[in-house]
């Protein structure tokens, strides 16, 4: 997902998207004869200008000459996703990506959405007006500093991977090198095993005479576990690729034995521990009786809709 500001006309933007062009010159990778493939999610009733226009004024809000009167967003993904999917299957993707950003930005503000299926690879420009819930043009409050949009992409991808658990985030490994991977990560795995743990312990120790008692007290136990666990499942995907990577260098580094590489091959171990402690913590989940996940699932989200 990236962002792009615009400040002026959209014209030249708008014959892109909306494949206004007899000949696209600048950008050899458009097959025309693919153009009839492309969808629109969010169809514009009038030209991107007007349409932002009619947004700005509509709300009151007060304009300069260098203000973001529109943003373009360019969602995708990677070839190999895509790969084999079938044109239901790829509008479903965008879609939920739309659903993703009417939430942040407001559906209202969301004036295009087109899915371009006549590159390369499939993807949508989306664009919406940035204005606030209080009525002000403002880009810079609602997209954010580099910090906010790392929290964007972290969770795009959480939202994202809920319906499409094939898809990653971020470069290859391989081709980039490891991301450093958050300790936050290695601590949700200790913490979420100590848990799992005090939850099998519990269970065990159910018998005719105390069933009613230490059954509440694992479904109480549960109610905490669920959510912290798909958190953690969540973060494990999203550095699924680096994980892997430290993994197939956790042998090669394990020969080596200079003093300036112990560091690194700890590291690498740490990683194969919380690969181990992941593949666990899901064996304990499948392994709970479907009834108990049923009903502390149930409980948490009555506990929920209360709140």
């Amino acid at each position: 997902m990236r962002f792009a500001k615009h400040k002026g006309g959209a014209g030249a933007l708008e014959a892109h998207h909306e494949r206004k062009k007899e000949k696209y010159a600048s950008n050899p990778d458009i097959d025309t004869e693919r153009s009839k493939n492309n969808f629109h999610i969010v169809q514009p009733e009038k030209s991107y200008k007007q349409e932002s226009d009619v947004r700005i004024e509509a709300a009151g809000c007060k304009t300069r000459k260098d203000s973001v009167r529109f943003v373009d967003t360019l969602i995708t993904a990677s070839p190999d996703f895509f790969k084999g999917k079938k044109r239901e299957e790829i509008k479903a993707f965008f879609q939920t990506a739309v659903e993703f950003l009417s939430k942040k930005i407001g559906k209202d503000n969301i004036f295009a959405a087109v899915v371009h299926m006549d590159e390369k690879t499939p993807h949508m420009h989306l664009c919406f007006t940035p204005i606030t819930e209080d009525g002000r043009l403002t880009a810079k409050e609602i997209i954010g500093n580099r910090a906010q949009l790392t929290k964007w992409q972290d969770d795009f991808f959480a939202h994202m991977v809920k319906k499409f658990t094939d898809i990653e985030c971020g470069e290859s490994a391989s081709e980039t090198g490891p991301r450093h991977i958050p300790t936050r990560i290695f601590k949700q795995a200790v913490n979420l095993t100590k848990q799992a743990e005090k939850i099998q312990v519990t269970l065990d120790g159910i018998n005719p005479l105390n069933a009613g008692k230490k059954k509440d007290e694992a479904l109480s136990l549960l109610q905490k576990f669920f959510p912290n666990m798909e958190r953690f499942e969540t973060q494990v995907r999203k550095y699924k690729r680096e994980i892997d990577y430290l993994e197939k260098e956790n042998v090669a580094l394990a020969k080596k034995a200079t003093a300036n590489e112990k560091d690194s091959i700890g590291r690498q171990m740490e990683t194969a521990k919380l690969q181990a402690d992941y593949h666990n913590l899901r064996q304990f989940v499948n392994s709970l009786p479907d009834e108990i996940k049923r009903q502390a699932r149930t409980q948490q989200k009555s506990q929920q809709h209360e709140r």
